[in-house]
């Protein structure tokens, strides 16, 4: 009986540690856009060429350095964090701002439900072409 035990717990745990990254990465990013409005859109922009808001504009986000996109005057923190910006960073930072990045500017505390933050990151991937 206790080797059963043993084996699904062993089991359960692979099981749950293959679904974790997997999980992350696939979001809806129709559910992702009604996140974003909800909770990125007072401070971001997404359009090609459009404003700087309290927050940089989003627009072609995804394989750019962290703190270069004209025209925002970004943190020292972030424009020496060494990111570039891809799924994976892109959710550790939404996730917390302030852990991934001390001394950021953005004052928001960072998706903490799983689920909304895969499929806010699925909806900026698509609306920030």
């Amino acid at each position: 009986m206790k080797n059963w035990i043993t084996a699904a717990a062993v089991i359960v745990a692979g099981l749950a540690t293959a679904a974790g990254p997997a999980a992350a990465q696939s979001g809806e990013a129709s559910k992702g856009q009604r996140v974003f409005n909800t909770q990125c859109r007072s401070c971001h922009t997404l359009e090609k060429d459009g404003a700087q808001a309290t927050g940089p504009n989003l627009h072609g986000l995804f394989g750019r350095k962290a703190g270069t996109s004209a025209g925002y005057a970004y943190s020292d923190a972030m424009k020496n964090s060494g990111i570039v910006w891809d799924e994976a960073t892109l959710a550790e930072y939404n996730r917390d701002p302030k852990g991934k990045v001390p001394g950021t500017k953005m004052l928001y505390n960072g998706v903490k439900n799983g689920g909304q933050l895969a499929d806010l990151v699925a909806y900026l991937k698509e609306a920030t072409k």
